[in-house]
């Protein structure tokens, strides 16, 4: 039973077709509709039943109508269980029923999007609705939407375009973490970052930490938490790289050496330190059917192949004296243990970096210190520069200008797109392609000193000078690019104040 009880409310949005009607229903029609954003903690508490008993609902529910006569519910759901619960207690003792004002929505059939969205706005404005279901009914609206819908949805929510996708990805933690990131104040594109690295050990405290970073410095930009993310997935890729190699190892049958506690004596030896019991040199393909054949994987994840006991498969041990290890060793050993760390975290910081050079160069005005920086270069012409424009790579000139496709985009046809006032722009862009490619490798030869030097421990002035100014910029785009620790390692001698 429903009438008509007003007269039609205002047209609130342009995806209402007509402006809808606030008519009474009876309590017994409504069903929850399927696109009701709120799928856990959906029932009424005593609370709520006990004042839909005394008053009725207030606040005018919202329903679609359904070919069977029914109503479905997308807002108000439990208080339309609650109407329920209260005319059935009506019903017991004798009392009459009441209706239920509600809106009733017939430009939403088929649109299931846009209902599920308005759901969801409704239900994120209240109290108590899961970070869970949130995340569901984000991803489920805005996948069902036209493009137009999904641009106003997404804009009205605050989200990005990929929303749905990273609110797909965001529910794969748990909720436990799902409240904590809530809390922490992440957005919808860091919970799914977060979920990404999620195996990574102590992923969520360094991120946590990079966010608290970012927002004590109150300028809304989220440099740490890019470099943090950066090192994640370094990380990530280099344990994914390990559990590869790994498995190659398994399929061949060729069994993985484990570390063995400095109590133990390691019976295994590498093949280049034996040989065969004739004094021939031991090699992979040689070896191969020892039932001794095995592996170790070095710092890479190559494989370096072991006998996992020479003594009893009958090879000799290749004659050379014998050193104790000593505590030059156990030196030695932690400095290779850091240069492989630093050497990835350089790499790393690669990503952010030229995000946010690619930001720069897209942006309407090129900040003027970018400006005279790639004037300065451009007109001196370091003799890296020059080598570099030899070469003439263009790939990552392509990349900083925005191409869709670096590898196979003509970076001087991606560059005559920009407007004739951005011609700072795309040389800027050229001068960051050439610093970025010199310094795309953490160890390089110096000629200057004839020796190899590894860049976060010794950049030359003009490398130097260009992190520097990247750091300078991030900071006056409110802190939306910060240094890496590993780069802020490099630049700490060329600091101003450095030398006081």
């Amino acid at each position: 039973m429903a009438t008509a009880v007003s007269t039609p409310t205002d047209k609130s949005d342009e995806h209402e077709e007509a402006a809808p009607q606030v008519v009474k229903l009876d309590p017994a029609l409504l069903v929850r509709d399927e696109c009701n954003a709120r799928e856990h903690d959906t029932e009424p508490d005593e609370k709520l039943i006990a004042s839909v008993k005394e008053l009725g609902v207030e606040e005018p529910i919202s329903v679609r109508p359904r070919p069977d006569g029914t109503f479905g519910v997308f807002k108000g759901w439990r208080r339309a269980q609650a109407a329920q619960a209260a005319n059935a207690a009506a019903e017991q003792d004798g009392r009459p029923v009441r209706l239920v004002m509600a809106y009733v929505r017939e430009d939403l059939v088929g649109r299931d999007g846009w209902t599920r969205f308005l759901s969801l706005v409704e239900n994120d404005h209240r109290e108590g609705m899961s970070e869970r279901d949130t995340l569901r009914a984000q991803e489920l609206a805005l996948i069902d939407m036209t493009d137009v819908d999904r641009r106003t949805a997404a804009k009205a929510l605050g989200v990005g375009r990929n929303a749905a996708k990273q609110a797909k990805a965001a529910q794969k933690l748990n909720d436990a973490v799902l409240r904590r990131t809530a809390a922490a104040g992440m957005d919808l594109e860091q919970t799914a970052q977060l979920a990404e690295v999620a195996g990574v050990r102590g992923a969520e405290d360094r991120l946590m930490r990079a966010l608290s970073r970012d927002h004590a410095e109150g300028k809304g930009g989220r440099g740490h938490w890019d470099q943090e993310m950066a090192l994640l997935r370094a990380e990530q890729a280099d344990a994914e790289t390990r559990a590869k190699a790994e498995e190659e190892l398994r399929a061949a049958n060729i069994p993985l050496l484990g570390r063995v506690p400095s109590y133990e004596k390691d019976p295994s030896r590498p093949l280049t330190e034996l040989t065969s019991g004739l004094g021939n040199p031991l090699t992979e393909d040689n070896h191969k059917n020892c039932p001794g054949h095995s592996a170790r994987l070095d710092d890479e994840h190559r494989p370096v192949w072991h006998c996992a006991d020479p003594a009893a498969y009958g090879h000799k041990v290749r004659a050379q004296p014998k050193k104790p290890k000593t505590e030059e060793d156990e030196h030695k050993a932690e400095e290779r243990a850091r240069i492989v760390a630093c050497n990835r975290a350089w790499k790393a910081a690669a990503g952010p970096r030229q995000e946010f050079v690619k930001r720069l160069v897209r942006g309407k005005t090129l900040p003027d210190e970018a400006r005279l920086f790639a004037q300065q270069i451009l007109m001196d012409l370091p003799r890296f520069y020059g080598k570099w424009a030899e070469k003439q790579r263009t790939q990552t000139v392509a990349l900083l200008l925005g191409a869709k496709d670096p590898e196979n985009d003509s970076a001087s046809e991606t560059a005559a797109s920009f407007p004739k006032n951005r011609l700072a722009n795309v040389l800027f862009a050229q001068v960051a392609a050439a610093f970025e490619d010199a310094i795309r490798e953490p160890k390089q030869f110096d000629t200057a000193r004839m020796t190899h030097v590894y860049l976060w421990e010794s950049p030359d002035r003009l490398q130097a000078a260009y992190l520097l100014l990247l750091e300078s910029l991030g900071q006056a785009d409110d802190g939306s690019y910060q240094l890496s620790e590993v780069e802020q390692q490099a630049v700490a001698s060329h600091r101003p104040n450095a030398a006081a």
